[in-house]
């Protein structure tokens, strides 16, 4: 993929309403760069691209953007984004959302628009907590790991993002983090370009809220914890069961071709229209 010039990306941001209000160091600001190359790299008419976020850190990405774009309630990003893609099919929808936002009360939304299969990218920034509203534990933290509302260490198990979106009939689903930055573009830029309901899992570090609970206090700190924890999918696939441990892989995980749900409903409605 070509790399984007500063040039490029500041025109696709709307500059006064800069400085952000992410912590210095917070993973978000890397995830909403490659977007950006991944929209770039797709010579994407702005006039086409619709972006949707839910409540949180990650959705105040919105306000940074210069697209048309859609600050929604909590959890409700993807039915909205649903409605833009039935009303307005030629358009691309796209939602950026967090953890919480998706997996928690968005969770039905998810799933549902996975079993449809409709043409809707959903980026998550997975930071592992509610870090806007002091670092509950969400449905992504991981077993044992310690957050504002679980101090002694979280003890319910995490939704596998991978393995719930492809149960719920997801047709692409990608996963990588903020430290393996470089390779992020390709996979939203492949999401983006699938016809279908895309997923891109985006392991982001909250240093300021998670990652002090759990040694992980700095930026750099979290980065390493990426680099050690997650592997290419090809390096992934010949680690043995010990090595596995406490590890996933990244990359594109599962793609399929199977029909797209706006799509297939305009043929339904045509076809009724004809028979009256």
């Amino acid at each position: 993929m070509q790399f984007s010039s500063l040039d490029q990306l500041k025109e696709r941001l709307r500059l006064d309403r800069l400085p952000h209000l992410w912590c210095p160091g917070c993973g978000n600001g890397i995830i909403t760069q490659a977007f950006l190359r991944a929209v770039i790299s797709l010579d994407i008419d702005p006039d086409r691209l619709v972006i949707v976020s839910g409540i949180g850190c990650s959705s105040r990405v919105v306000e940074y953007l210069d697209f048309d774009t859609v600050h929604t309630a909590h959890g409700r990003a993807i039915p909205l984004a649903t409605g833009i893609k039935l009303a307005r099919p030629s358009l691309k929808a796209v939602v950026l959302a967090g953890d919480g936002d998706i997996a928690a009360i968005g969770g039905n939304h998810f799933i549902h628009a996975a079993r449809r299969n409709i043409d809707i990218t959903v980026i998550i920034f997975n930071n592992f907590n509610y870090g806007m509203t002091g670092g509950q534990y969400s449905p992504l933290t991981p077993q044992n790991e310690k957050a504002a509302t679980a101090m002694k260490g979280h003890v319910e198990p995490p939704f596998d993002i991978h393995d719930l979106a492809r149960g719920a009939g997801a047709t692409y689903i990608a996963r990588s983090t903020t430290w393996h930055a470089l390779n992020l573009p390709a996979l939203i830029a492949g999401g983006m370009e699938h016809e279908g309901f895309s997923v891109i899992e985006v392991i982001a570090g909250c240093h300021v809220n998670y990652g002090k609970r759990n040694q992980r206090e700095t930026a750099v700190k979290m980065l390493q914890w990426q680099k050690e924890h997650f592997l290419p999918l090809d390096r992934f696939k010949v680690l043995n069961t010990r090595e596995k441990k406490g590890r996933l892989p990244i990359g594109l995980l599962y793609s399929e071709s199977r029909p797209e749900f706006t799509a297939h409903y305009r043929r339904v409605y045509r076809m009724g229209r004809q028979e009256t």
